[in-house]
């Protein structure tokens, strides 16, 4: 998946700091990796486990461990990814022969908790909460004390943009979204064959970071009950503030990932774009000729003094509900997240940008295709900080579908933006009725 993984961009050497950061453990060397502490007793005898994961490389990885533990033995099996992996990993729980270990995308675990089919590891993971932001843990605990998965990687939202294109045009890096809409409008002014962006009605994923960034809560929980809110302010005024720059013709409505948009961000006609720190990635493959051309700078903020951002992507490691070998499991996964060697290892050979915060601030050479911008990764440290997170639902799907039919519509008849955002609280609160689920009121 282009939000769990930064391609070979990302292939570059943590610096020495790393080797004091990650677990509660002395670091250990890649050779030797030990298995993270755990509240749960440690498995008597050899153990074997299998873990789903479409990460790159993963059995590399692995390999350490198993060296280093022989009576906990891993065997990763490489899956295709996205909401495919996702109902995979649902009917093997049902059957009753889920994997022990799962690469869960944060926007895919509510579902798995509703079906029962991952395990509870507050107990295991007490001790590495504080590894990660605030923002994050929330997306592996639902708001609630129970833990369903350990951070794995993350998709902090920045705002990529064309250095050498906004000092031609004289144009300043927009502080706030005031600012943004203020450069996009100056942009058409200098030159009516570019825009400064683009909305995408196709990637439901961008528009969640940018909500979550303005401070929206889409799903809680209450006891027993869950609690939709996807139509609630903050969503309402990020819908209406890009539907009012597509009506007025300030930014362009053409999806992302297309021939189209590729071809507008290599020839220059496309100056920003709101994305994850995956980002170089992306433009290294779509926008080869633009390569020392691009920057990148923090959100537009709300509010100016502000530094707010939201996620587009990342994936945590979760424990099936029914494995037979859940301390192992959890010690396993908790050593992949946490463990110095093993994060090396997951930047160097999965291409991943690492959940656990000094790991984060670790991270020195910047992307070749940001070879201009040396502190690229002290600045996604930073915006990671302050991304927001909430709490996914268990039909996420059926929110995300709702989003791209909405938005579709409403590029098409020029209704409000934060019309199709009713529409998306409409469907799921409909869809959550029909299976089952109980609303507060």
């Amino acid at each position: 998946m282009r939000a769990n993984r930064l391609g070979a961009a990302l292939a570059v050497a943590l610096t020495a700091t790393l080797a004091s950061c990650g677990s509660s453990e002395p670091a250990e060397s890649p050779e030797s990796p030990k298995a993270a502490q755990s509240t749960t007793a440690a498995p008597q005898g050899p153990v074997k486990l299998t873990y789903w994961t479409w990460a790159p490389n993963m059995d590399k990885i692995t390999e350490v461990w198993n060296k280093a533990n022989p009576n906990i033995q891993v065997t990763v099996s490489k899956q295709a990814g996205g909401d495919d992996a996702a109902a995979k990993f649902l009917t093997a729980a049902k059957a009753g022969n889920p994997p022990d270990v799962v690469q869960a995308e944060y926007q895919h675990l509510p579902s798995f908790i509703a079906a029962d089919a991952v395990a509870d590891l507050k107990a295991e993971t007490t001790s590495i909460k504080g590894e990660f932001s605030e923002g994050l843990w929330r997306l592996v605990t639902l708001g609630t004390e129970s833990v369903y998965g350990i951070p794995q990687d993350s998709g902090p939202m920045m705002l990529f943009y064309r250095k050498d294109l906004f000092d031609k045009h004289g144009l300043k890096v927009p502080a706030t979204w005031q600012e943004y809409g203020d450069a996009a409008r100056q942009l058409r002014e200098k030159d009516p064959k570019a825009y400064l962006g683009t909305f995408s009605s196709k990637d439901p994923g961008a528009f969640t970071g940018l909500a979550q960034q303005a401070g929206a809560q889409w799903w809680s929980i209450s006891g027993e009950s869950w609690k939709v809110n996807i139509a609630d302010e903050p969503t309402k005024k990020v819908a209406d503030y890009w539907g009012g720059l597509v009506k007025e013709g300030a930014i362009d409505d053409m999806p992302f990932f297309t021939p189209e948009w590729n071809k507008a961000l290599n020839d220059g006609k496309l100056l920003t774009w709101p994305s994850a720190v995956w980002a170089p990635g992306v433009l290294s493959s779509n926008a080869p000729k633009a390569k020392g051309k691009w920057a990148v700078a923090p959100l537009p903020q709300w509010n100016a003094g502000e530094s707010f951002s939201g996620f587009w992507g990342g994936s945590s490691t979760a424990v099936s509900a029914k494995s037979p070998n859940k301390a192992a499991a959890a010690q396993f996964a908790t050593w992949l997240n946490t463990d110095p060697a093993a994060i090396e290892l997951l930047v160097k050979e999965a291409a991943i940008y690492p959940a656990a915060t000094k790991a984060q601030s670790a991270l020195g050479e910047a992307p070749e295709y940001f070879a201009n911008q040396p502190d690229f990764w002290q600045q996604a440290a930073t915006v990671s900080a302050g991304a927001r997170g909430f709490t996914f639902g268990p039909n996420v799907g059926v929110t995300y579908n709702a989003f791209k039919d909405g938005f579709d519509k409403a590029l098409q008849n020029g209704s409000p933006f934060s019309e199709a955002v009713q529409g998306m609280q409409d469907a799921t609160v409909a869809d959550m009725r029909k299976s089952g689920f109980q609303l507060a009121s």
